[in-house]
């Protein structure tokens, strides 16, 4: 069948042309299919517009253009050996959620931290890697059949992952990792989604990484916490920030989108707002009109909320009515990574673990505990091999009490905060089928008054919160839980490609 070529909107065909423009002057000439040693020019570009307006499906054309023309992409789980005169791209987010969202549309996206450290692969298995990546014939490998070979290569035609292709074929992440190093030499073309996450200093140092670097982001999304309301994408040059205004996704009639963008409206207050929620609930069963918080939800879509201490109540209530103990977690129950402490000297094992998408904000189920005590089973949502054994510091903090509550605890290791409830600051990058906000904090927000970069902060919290929902918002008026319809599960995570076995090198070590 022929693919049915892509329409662009006029906004998006001159955006497709300004970036063309900038890679032409980089070397890469899209239209002609050239490329040219990179000539010294080099530059950023934003490409702009609220939700719907066609973003990722841009950078998902410029992708496939870029490849069409022989850049090699960088995915970060296997990096090609180098030619002197090749011409790399990566595309990057900064959460592994925002990340997997665009690996389930084809495009191969890996973190911001996972491009910085390339991993070590065992000689004979690079091998497999090679012939996968079309750099090499098809291996013959001890204890391999041509079976499993053929599944490695099914898999990685549909999925681009070689970690992935190689737990298809039988293989563990130990058998052909066998470290991380920090990448020495800067790429070449970046492309950044949810640019509008990415703070001064995570820009810098990009910069350093890619000199010709295109941002993709939402102007109305929440500012970095201390950039003061500003992204990093506002400090450019007018003719080098593109804006997208059409609404594609609005042409399905998505009732979400249309609840986000009635938002931009200076005279709408909050009351009338939740009257059009409400509206919107009657007429379509894709919003929901919520007199209670969905505990069953929560284990997979936390609760969305603005205030601290909300997130904190909600948690507990979560955990009560499972009727989880004080002394341990249950599996089945959602974690948020805090980052990761260890001294320098167990830099390694920073590096392993942060690799493996261990990261500050990503969201993670505990499975069980690990052989010592102190260490977890977990399963990182969104991490292309998900399945980690990490030694663990998990806080559960209490309402009214200062000092969380540590159930167990390593020495040292990731650290963890519940993620039952988040506020909606951290979720941005992140998309559930179903999200649930916290009406009664959006309304604290509004009744405070508050603005941030012109706007009034309880809208800008709206839409962030609205637009994490893919298919189904809950708007939830009342501080109520519903009671679960059964126990917490962890059968779902089972069918995750076979992961890296970290926890036989880390117990001897830390």
């Amino acid at each position: 069948m022929t693919a049915i070529p892509v329409q662009f909107s006029e906004d998006q065909a001159s955006a497709f042309d300004s970036v063309t423009e900038l890679l032409r002057g980089a070397g890469v000439d899209l239209d002609d299919g050239l490329l040219q040693p990179p000539k010294g020019e080099s530059g950023v570009m934003a490409v702009i517009g609220k939700a719907g307006s066609g973003k990722t499906l841009l950078l998902a054309e410029l992708y496939k253009a870029l490849e069409n023309a022989g850049v090699d992409v960088v995915s970060g789980d296997y990096e090609n050996r180098k030619k002197g005169d090749r011409r790399t791209l990566a595309i990057l987010a900064p959460t592994n959620k925002a990340a997997s969202v665009l690996r389930l549309r084809g495009v191969p996206a890996t973190t911001i931290h996972r491009i910085l450290y390339t991993p070590v692969y065992d000689p004979e298995y690079e091998k497999i890697a090679e012939w996968l990546a079309d750099q090499g014939d098809e291996p013959d490998i001890e204890g391999l059949t041509e079976e499993a070979l053929a599944r490695a290569k099914g898999f990685y035609e549909k999925n681009k992952s070689i970690p992935g292709a190689l737990a298809a074929a039988g293989l563990r992440g130990s058998d052909f990792i066998t470290g991380w190093k920090r990448r020495e030499e800067p790429l070449d073309i970046g492309f950044v989604d949810e640019a509008s996450m990415l703070d001064d200093r995570q820009f810098d140092d990009l910069k350093e990484i890619f000199p010709n670097l295109v941002l993709f982001g939402d102007p109305a999304q929440l500012a970095p916490v201390n950039q003061s309301g500003s992204m990093v994408f506002d400090g450019l040059e007018e003719d080098r920030r593109l804006i997208l205004n059409r609404i594609h996704r609005q042409e399905a009639g998505n009732p979400i989108l249309d609840l986000a963008h009635a938002l931009a409206d200076p005279q709408l207050g909050f009351e009338d707002f939740e009257r059009m929620v409400e509206e919107t609930a009657r007429r379509d069963d894709r919003v929901v009109w919520g007199q209670r918080v969905e505990v069953d939800l929560m284990a997979r879509s936390p609760v969305l909320v603005w205030r601290n201490n909300t997130r904190i109540r909600l948690i507990n209530a979560f955990r009560a009515v499972y009727g989880a103990p004080e002394d341990e977690l249950l599996p089945g129950e959602p974690l948020i990574c805090d980052g990761i402490e260890l001294p320098m000297k167990h830099r390694k094992k920073r590096l392993d673990l942060e690799a493996r998408g261990l990261i500050k904000g990503a969201q993670v189920v505990y499975l069980g505990p690990g052989r010592k005590p102190g260490f977890s089973r977990l399963h990182v949502m969104g991490a292309e091999d998900p399945q980690v054994s990490a030694a663990s510091i998990v806080k559960i903090e209490k309402p009214e009490e200062e000092e969380p509550f540590i159930p167990f605890a390593a020495r040292m290791g990731a650290t963890f905060l519940h993620g039952a409830a988040v506020t909606i600051h951290k979720a941005q990058g992140s998309q559930w089928d179903t999200a649930q906000v916290f009406a009664p904090d959006i309304y604290a927000a509004a009744r405070m008054g508050r603005v941030e970069a012109g706007q009034p902060l309880w809208k800008r919290l709206a839409y962030v919160a609205i637009t994490r929902a893919q298919e189904r918002l809950i708007w939830v008026v009342r501080n109520r839980l519903a009671k679960p319809s059964g126990t917490l599960r962890v059968d779902d995570l089972k069918t995750a490609p076979v992961a890296l076995q970290l926890e036989t090198q880390l117990e001897g070590e830390i």
